[in-house]
């Protein structure tokens, strides 16, 4: 044994500085908002599992935990998929099938079925539902029939507590006066509308129906109803757009007297309308990343100003119906139970997706199987991590969530975000700020490879 080597082993040992990518904290730049990442690094924060089970142990695992009754588990929302729609918008990368009568009646039968089976599951019957969210797809583009039976099925066939958010999302175009009445009858209280832009000219580059006048006049007199709560979706980086266009849709939103609104950022991905016309000469560019955070930070500073509630870092409300409880259960790692094709849920720490394809999911129904396109176990860490996404999709990290061995632990990543312009520390939490809004999936990433990479010492 040399002397050297003796000498080091003599000397007592220093803990090991902590992993730092820039990936994790961003970078420093004068503009945080506008240049802390190089991009977003997905749509969703917290995304992965495990390897994907074999058909039949998929089976058999939704056997078990449906048959399986629960009790305590925290809240639960039902997602239902409607895969139709009468136009794919030029942002869209996940058009599925046009709105058919026929196609969409034959579906719906088989929408039952799915619906009723699992409803019926003692693990569906075992405790309230929290939210239910009929996404898609254009859900609105169901008959006013269906949309009243879809409702009447959910309330009578499921557990649902006495405030339950039920939503249905869709467009406003063609969504009549006698739809919605019919749809109140069904039970639902709340509806999603995605007007991305209420500008005439930016509508008709993104394929939107019905012009800007006529989506307020609609509005306007859903509102003025107060027979449900009424959110509206906008999109920001949209070709055509301006930050002068931008406050008009931002200033036309509260004018429509609307209780909710999401301020969403384009994401351009192959396959869509946008990027065909990119990549056939038709549109000369889009807009980048800092100038999409810039008109993030004109949308955040108007409805802020403007004295609405902001829930998320993409959502605010203007009145005290708005909750928006279903997405903030997704975000947050609620069981989610799942029925419809292209639908996607999670139960007992495992997450799964049904065929996108109507056929295969079809045929498992008329089998009696589960219909389901892939499942994978989420992690031992799933429930932390969905705390973290969930924390900061709504602005903050604090020690009481995070554990407050686990918090003192992250002090490196944090101060280096402060450091960077993205947060705010103190003793009890870390506050995003805007910049760290702006770039939350990035964040809450960023935050679970720092405690996936560095772990703390059993």
């Amino acid at each position: 044994m040399s002397a050297s080597y003796q000498h080091t082993q003599s000397v007592q040992p220093t803990a090991p500085s902590p992993t730092l990518t820039e990936e994790m904290t961003g970078r420093p730049s004068p503009s945080p908002l506008q240049y802390a990442f190089s991009g977003k690094t997905s749509a969703h924060a917290g995304r992965g599992g495990q390897p994907p089970f074999a058909a039949e142990v998929a089976q058999q695992q939704l056997t078990n935990l449906f048959s399986t009754p629960v009790k305590a588990q925290g809240k639960r929302a039902l997602y239902v998929h409607i895969p139709f729609c009468r136009v794919r918008c030029s942002f869209c990368n996940f058009f599925k099938y046009a709105s058919s009568p026929q196609l969409m009646e034959q579906y719906f039968q088989c929408l039952l079925v799915d619906l009723e089976r699992k409803a019926a599951q003692p693990w569906s019957q075992s405790q309230p539902f929290d939210a239910v969210y009929i996404g898609g797809g254009t859900p609105t583009d169901l008959t006013a029939e269906q949309i009243y039976s879809l409702g009447e099925r959910i309330r009578a066939w499921l557990p649902l507590r006495d405030d339950c958010e039920i939503t249905l999302e869709g467009r406003l175009n063609k969504f009549n006066q006698h739809k919605f009445e019919r749809a109140l009858a069904g039970g639902f209280n709340r509806f999603s509308f995605g007007v991305q832009s209420f500008d005439t000219q930016v509508r008709k580059a993104a394929k939107r129906l019905d012009d800007r006048e006529t989506l307020l006049k609609q509005l306007k007199s859903l509102t003025a109803s107060n027979s449900a709560t009424i959110a509206i979706d906008l999109m920001y980086g949209l070709p055509h757009q301006t930050t002068q266009s931008w406050q008009q849709d931002l200033e036309d939103t509260l004018e429509s007297g609307v209780d909710g609104v999401d301020l969403y950022q384009l994401l351009n991905f192959q396959g869509t309308g946008i990027q065909r016309a990119l990549d056939n000469g038709q549109l000369d560019s889009l807009m980048d990343t800092p100038q999409r955070a810039l008109l993030y930070r004109q949308g955040a500073d108007y409805l802020n100003q403007a004295g609405l509630k902001q829930l998320s870092y993409c959502h605010w409300a203007s009145t005290d119906k708005e909750r928006s409880r279903y997405n903030r259960l997704a975000k947050s790692g609620a069981e989610i139970l799942a029925v419809g094709a292209g639908a996607g849920g999670n139960i007992g720490g495992l997450s799964y997706m049904q065929p996108r394809d109507i056929e295969p999911w079809q045929t498992a129904l008329e089998a009696n199987q589960w219909p389901v396109a892939m499942m994978m176990a989420k992690g031992k860490q799933h429930q932390r991590n969905a705390r973290i996404v969930g924390a900061c999709d709504q602005g903050a990290v604090s020690a009481e969530l995070l554990g407050e061995q686990r918090f003192k632990h992250a002090i490196p990543l944090f101060s280096a975000w402060q450091q960077n312009g993205l947060a705010m520390l103190d003793d009890e939490k870390v506050t995003l700020t805007l910049a760290g809004q702006f770039w939350s999936v990035n964040m809450a990433n960023g935050l679970l490879a720092y405690l996936n990479e560095n772990p703390l010492a059993a």
